[in-house]
């Protein structure tokens, strides 16, 4: 029996989830269907649009994401202290951006005279959206449930569009964040899709790479700020070159058509954590595949279960990730 959301996802241990949804039926999210020759290329966009617009509302940060055929993958940050010292205008704001809310959340938006009990009943409810703001199950059904019904507008049809349920993965360390990121980054390379990262259409290192030609990151994706420092701001611990570079040498590695062996543990954001290029080279083409709904090192991981209770299960959890 699959373990509830609210188990799968503690702040206190990790503020990073990397989240898989599918199609349920023979659909496709996009790009060219052999069978019926449609192309539904256009519904990556919707896609980018919609996840890009939720992170500007919701107390959650992009990491990286990947829009394939028929599922999607993103890496999130949960921001928990950001949505906590919101006042109660700007959670109104931010979810009325998403819903109508109610008439007394409206009239307190528009700061209209309202009686005493009508302003507790707007706070209350107020509490309630903040909650979902910082929640990933709202963050996934708002974004996916708007897709489904465009798409089941556009192909006529009724029904489910997605699984039931999205597959959630904690990422507890620095090793496991890295590693899903360029793994979804990556997926558009391992499925032909694409020949190189910079022409990853709908992606997260294609956003990245266009803005760092251009010398900044973009806004509306988590920051990469360095390696870890004393007083470092809110970011990814990691170089972005560092990253981009890691990218960069995987991607001719896995590529069918490109022969030889570059050693990948030599460049410095696996030197830093450890990781062997034998090692690196599983977890970019089988993250999915080798890990369960809790990703890290041994340690990180036995620190996890012991913390919550939990029973160690060594198969499909951790990576071999140390040389």
């Amino acid at each position: 029996m699959p373990r509830s959301r609210k188990e799968q996802v503690s702040l206190e241990d990790t503020p990073y989830y990397h989240c898989v949804a599918r199609c349920v039926r023979r659909a496709f999210l996009c790009g060219d269907d052999p069978i019926t020759v449609n192309s539904y290329e256009h519904r990556r966009g919707w896609i980018e649009t919609r996840l890009l617009f939720l992170a500007s509302a919701f107390s959650i940060d992009i990491c990286a994401y990947a829009v394939m055929s028929n599922h999607l993958h993103v890496v999130l940050r949960v921001d928990a202290e950001k949505a906590k010292s919101w006042s109660t205008l700007e959670v109104l704001q931010r979810w009325h951006t998403l819903h109508k809310g109610t008439m007394f959340t409206q009239r307190y938006v528009r700061g209209e005279n309202l009686p005493n009990y009508a302003v507790v009943l707007a706070e209350t409810i107020a509490e309630t959206y903040r909650q979902r703001l910082m929640d990933i199950s709202w963050f996934m059904k708002e974004l996916n449930e708007p897709i489904a019904r465009r798409a089941n507008f556009e192909d006529n049809c009724t029904g489910h569009f997605w699984e039931g349920r999205f597959k959630s993965q904690a990422l507890l360390d620095e090793a496991a964040l890295m590693a899903c990121m360029a793994y979804v980054d990556l997926n558009p390379l391992r499925a032909s899709m694409s020949k190189t990262p910079e022409e990853s259409d709908f992606t997260s290192v294609k956003k990245r790479i266009t803005s760092a030609k251009r010398k900044h990151q973009p806004k509306t994706l988590y920051p990469f700020i360095g390696n870890p420092r004393k007083g470092m701001p809110k970011g990814l611990p990691f170089k972005l070159t560092d990253y981009l570079e890691l990218i960069d040498m995987t991607g001719r590695i896995i590529r069918k058509d490109k022969r030889g062996s570059i050693d990948a543990s030599l460049l410095p954001i696996l030197k830093r954590l450890n990781i062997s290029t034998e090692n690196w080279l599983c977890i970019a083409t089988e993250f999915e595949k080798r890990t369960g709904s809790l990703v890290g090192q041994e340690h990180s991981i036995d620190h996890y279960c012991e913390k919550n209770q939990r029973q160690r299960k060594p198969k499909r959890q951790s990576l071999q990730l140390s040389a």
